[in-house]
């Protein structure tokens, strides 16, 4: 068995593969060859959380577990499987294949739904996953430049300045969410706010959202007055988003979305025929599939293997 550690994930799963890999998980979802597990968690009176989900892809299925406390972090480990015997194949450190696949499917939505000439981004948040849903974004459209705003002076500032050094754009730090999100043509929320990070007043038409931050049903980052605005809303699974989609289920409950123009991003994937509102924008609620972990983890260890000089049996 394989051990891939951070640095081996971030070396071998570029950013645009990683949008590729998205798209064929999602079709494979939406083909019905695809098998995803929702979360579970195990909450501790210490306030430590047990997170699991598994999944399955091509010839491949695996398992996340992660451990969380809000005072002490997270820890992740991914261990993939071989289909058609069982066999484990390898085990991950796994904080980063998270980070590039949450990114990753963003990606895929703004590629699906934002418009296409769209230039501008506006961000907020400027911590682990705030990176990669900045990156996944460039990977698909031609942003020149980038607003973020985070409650850290010190934080923002060098989030913006590694940023437009690596990107070669401009991204600037701004002092106030409104600031980051006023004008932007891409909206993107990655932070562990509880309630909404922006005023829908201040997202202009034509824009899209992309909410990756929350995964709880009692968080959210978006407000309940945007989904109105919605000529399109999409989650990548229905099944999670009715028990941790809370930027949904705070807006209107379960029962009621089908007054929504709401779709799976596998139903764009595969260019279902679907009805748009007449609204104004669009949304990407982000939960975080097993299925995107191995997608990722699993293109990652045949390049492992190709650098060892291996064949997979």
């Amino acid at each position: 068995m394989l051990f891939l550690t951070e640095e081996d994930v971030q070396r071998l799963l570029p950013m645009k593969e990683a949008v590729r890999l998205m798209r064929a998980a999602f079709e494979a979802m939406g083909a019905g060859v695809a098998i995803n597990q929702p979360r579970r968690r195990l909450v501790l009176p210490t306030g430590s959380i047990l997170h699991q989900m598994a999944a399955s892809w091509g010839g491949y299925f695996g398992t996340k577990i992660y451990s969380t406390h809000v005072k002490h972090g997270a820890h992740f480990i991914f261990i993939l499987y071989d289909a058609a015997t069982a066999r484990p194949l390898a085990q991950f450190d796994a904080n980063f294949l998270g980070q590039i696949r949450t990114g990753a499917a963003s990606g895929l939505a703004t590629d699906l739904m934002a418009p296409p000439g769209a230039s501008t981004a506006g961000l907020i948040g400027s911590g682990f996953q705030a990176w990669t849903q900045l990156e996944a974004v460039l990977a698909v459209r031609p942003v020149r430049s980038a607003k973020v705003y985070s409650r850290s002076p010190q934080k923002r500032t060098s989030f913006a300045e590694r940023a437009a050094q690596d990107f070669g754009i401009e991204v600037r730090a701004v002092d106030s969410a409104e600031e980051a999100v006023r004008g932007a043509d891409i909206v993107l929320t990655a932070t562990f706010a509880k309630d909404p990070v922006f005023d829908a007043s201040w997202v202009r038409p034509g824009a899209h959202i992309n909410a990756a931050g929350a995964n709880h049903a009692s968080r959210r980052e978006v407000p309940a007055e945007v989904f109105p605005r919605a000529k399109r809303i999409a989650v990548d699974s229905l099944e999670q988003a009715r028990f941790e989609g809370g930027d949904l289920l705070l807006a209107r409950p379960a029962a009621e979305w089908s007054a929504w123009p709401l779709c799976e991003l596998s139903d764009l994937v595969l260019g279902k025929p679907l009805p748009e509102a007449p609204g104004d924008l669009t949304i990407f609620k982000s939960l975080g599939l097993a299925v995107e972990d191995v997608a990722a983890a699993a293109y990652v260890y045949e390049e492992a293997q190709r650098e060892l000089g291996w064949v997979r049996n």
